[in-house]
């Protein structure tokens, strides 16, 4: 499993990429480990456009054949896209989870630091525990 080093990592497993599509935005996904372990995913359950989310709080789901997971935001601040190829095609978060898998963009909230965020190695080495 590779984990690409320009990311910005969360132990429960989101990716966040800088900067998103969106002006001032971020793009979150699943880590390439998360969508193995979770299996294959056939239903996504993303937050709304417009909603606001809180770092570490969840604001969606991944249902696969094996189980339900939660979807946790990584940092504070507003809802401004989410994939909706994945209401057709969930498996794309199998297929490519750093790519055509993201899952939402968020603008941080003002002030909203990233620093506690961990980098590739340090996801790698936590994983290992």
């Amino acid at each position: 499993m590779t984990n690409p080093p320009d990311l910005k990592y969360t132990v429960e497993h989101e990716w966040l990429r800088q900067p998103g599509e969106a002006a001032g935005s971020v793009r979150i996904g699943i880590t390439d480990y998360a969508q193995d372990a979770l299996g294959d995913i056939v239903y996504v359950s993303l937050p709304e456009v417009g909603a606001a989310v809180s770092a570490g709080d969840s604001c969606g789901e991944l249902e696969s054949t094996k189980s339900v997971s939660d979807v946790y935001a990584p940092v504070t601040g507003e809802v401004v896209a989410v994939n909706e190829a994945l209401d057709a095609t969930p498996e794309l978060v199998n297929n490519d989870p750093y790519g055509a898998g993201w899952l939402f963009e968020v603008v941080p909230a003002e002030g909203q630091d990233l620093d506690g965020l961990l980098d590739a190695a340090a996801y790698e080495a936590q994983l290992d525990t």
